[in-house]
């Protein structure tokens, strides 16, 4: 069976478990490194969906801005 595609929602939970691990302690320092190492990947797949998040907002606004509802002129 396949791993299913990382969503936000998936990154960011596991990210959180990652952090809650590493704030436990009772670990070896190579699984300390581990976490980190998965913690510094997840933070950057969150990341990159709040910057296309954002972009898509962003692309939104201005379509909102710039069309015919945006015109003064138009009821």
């Amino acid at each position: 069976m396949g791993q299913q595609p990382l969503t936000y929602e998936r990154a960011r939970s596991e990210l959180e478990d990652v952090v809650r691990r590493l704030e436990a302690g009772g670990i070896t320092l190579e699984e300390s490194l581990s976490l980190w190492e998965r913690g510094e990947e997840l933070a950057k797949v969150c990341q990159a969906f709040l910057e296309g998040a954002r972009a898509r907002l962003d692309s939104a606004v201005d379509a909102a801005s710039t069309g015919p509802a945006a015109d003064p002129g138009v009821r």
